[in-house]
């Protein structure tokens, strides 16, 4: 059955998590009926960067499912009132730790200006204005927060990299120090005067 890491707050959360090999971990929100949410997800670093993932509404109905995905965006607008819950599985992989980073948000992002929606005149130069940097500033955030995960994942990658040369260059050290061992030892055996042995023949 997949663990239970925590129910999230109403607005919605970013969270990193480590998924171990051949586990599951699953988030469980309850939801009213007819709101949206939206997730977000993507693996920073092991193995290949895939994951498994699916979402799954009250009556234990799929209504989103993904194979060896190595990030994705699933948005809905709930049809029925409970818990909802989506899943990260690693069960396909034997011995590789993932970390995903995963945004999930519920409902539509509050108007920055009281009543804004049902205003019937046009906005002034100030209220457009900060309209226009409250946007700005949401596009900045996007683009940080995948600019982070890129650096994330690229670093993950160089670590690794990093890794297999470094095994790579004690290997063949070791066996140029044999190799180099072999050699003398070789011509050593080549130079080597063998002494004639005594005979047993008498005169």
């Amino acid at each position: 059955l997949a663990a239970l890491l925590g129910a999230l707050g109403a607005g919605g959360t970013e969270l990193t998590l480590e998924l171990p090999d051949s586990a599951q971990r699953c988030f469980h929100q309850e939801l009213e009926s007819g709101i949206k949410f939206t997730l977000d997800y993507q693996v920073i670093s092991g193995g290949h960067y895939d994951v498994d993932c699916y979402v799954e509404d009250p009556n234990g109905k799929t209504i989103y499912q993904e194979t060896k995905k190595q990030y994705d965006s699933f948005s809905h607008h709930t049809e029925v009132k409970g818990v909802y819950t989506f899943c990260f599985s690693n069960e396909f992989s034997t011995f590789s730790h993932k970390i995903v980073y995963f945004d999930f948000q519920v409902g539509d992002e509050p108007p920055i200006l009281p009543d804004m929606n049902n205003r019937v005149t046009a906005l002034t130069q100030l209220e457009s204005a900060c309209v226009t940097i409250h946007e700005m500033l949401n596009a900045v955030i996007d683009s940080q927060t995948h600019y982070r995960l890129r650096e994330a994942q690229d670093r993950s990658r160089a670590e690794e990299l990093n890794g297999r040369v470094s095994y790579w260059s004690v290997g063949e050290t070791l066996i140029l120090f044999m190799v180099s061992i072999g050699q003398v030892m070789l011509l050593k055996s080549f130079f080597t005067e063998k002494r004639p042995s005594s005979g047993g023949a008498g005169t």
